[in-house]
């Protein structure tokens, strides 16, 4: 049953750069099908487990039924876990971020989140979101998209690409993901075009759900809500999010902001984390071999330094 929703990645990484102990009180921000979750309940662990996909949440639910009493889920953002875990501030053993889009959203034509089959240009990861990739490829002036493109997929022929949309989209609406492939293709001719297609939805995907902004505000929330000692684990899937993620951990524990032309620190600021994975952790190839969304994991991990 559980594989028919999304396999974790990494679970033996995670569970060991979370430090999971018995009773430790542990955040899945990114629920999904709940096997991150699992594993930790495993241990012995207590798990808040948050996801902005509600069908996510009642699976996950049902899943870890059994666990109940030391098991809780919220229908919600992460980038509300201030919020979220409030009455547990401070008391946070670690808290888990997998990134990215559930192979379930993927594989699910309806939720219109992939270019390898039909459906309907949403990718909204929860409900009553008030953007959809419709929306951007359709009613936006031509830079917009470029820009979207270009800073969210990284895509070097953008221009070229929403110069295509808007030309196509002068004549009839472009209303399906297959309609939005195909532009993509005819635009770039035979150069790439399933790279370049991975990377124009990645965007799209990227900006619907407004993923950059969310990651930004989670990962200060986390620092305020783990207990001295805590561990933060963050699996990213693209060189976007990982950026963000190791310039993050490496602000938290830089000791000293100051220019380096000055020849003692002055700004005394106090790092508030110390990184505990020297270099990103990639899946091994045995795990690669039966899972391959896990070819493109990128782990990081810190922990919150003693006394703060």
């Amino acid at each position: 049953m559980a594989e028919t929703f999304h396999i974790p990645v990494m679970v033996s990484e995670v569970l060991h750069f979370l430090n999971v102990v018995c009773s430790g009180l542990y955040v899945d921000c990114t629920l999904g099908g709940g096997g991150h979750s699992q594993a930790i309940l495993e241990k012995g662990g207590r798990v808040i487990g948050i996801d902005r996909d509600p069908d996510a949440v009642a699976y996950s639910q049902a899943r870890l039924a059994k666990y109940r009493d030391r098991f809780q889920a919220h229908i919600a953002r992460f980038s509300g876990i201030d919020e979220i875990t409030r009455e547990n501030a401070g008391s946070i053993d670690g808290i888990l971020l997998d990134l990215g889009v559930s192979s379930r959203m993927i594989d699910d034509p309806s939720r219109g989140f992939s270019y390898m089959s039909d459906g309907p240009l949403l990718m909204n990861m929860g409900v009553n979101s008030e953007v959809t990739a419709f929306d951007v490829v359709n009613t936006k002036s031509k830079e917009e998209p470029s820009a979207i493109f270009k800073k969210f997929g990284e895509e070097h022929k953008s221009k070229r690409i929403a110069h295509s949309i808007v030309k196509f989209r002068s004549s009839h609406p472009i209303k399906t993901t297959r309609e939005l492939a195909d532009i993509i293709e005819k635009s770039i001719g035979g150069s790439m075009p399933q790279k370049s297609k991975a990377r124009i939805f990645q965007a799209l995907r990227i900006y619907v759900n407004d993923e950059i902004n969310e990651l930004e505000k989670v990962l200060r929330g986390a620092v305020s809500v783990l207990k001295s000692g805590g561990r933060l684990c963050v699996i990213s899937y693209h060189s976007l999010e990982d950026r963000i993620v190791k310039q993050f951990m490496k602000e938290q524990a830089d000791p000293c902001i100051c220019p380096p032309d000055l020849p003692v620190c002055r700004c005394g600021k106090v790092p508030t984390m110390k990184i505990i994975t020297k270099k990103v952790v990639r899946a091994k190839q045995q795990e690669i071999a039966y899972n391959s969304r896990s070819r493109s994991a990128l782990l990081r991990a810190a922990e919150k330094i003693a006394g703060l």
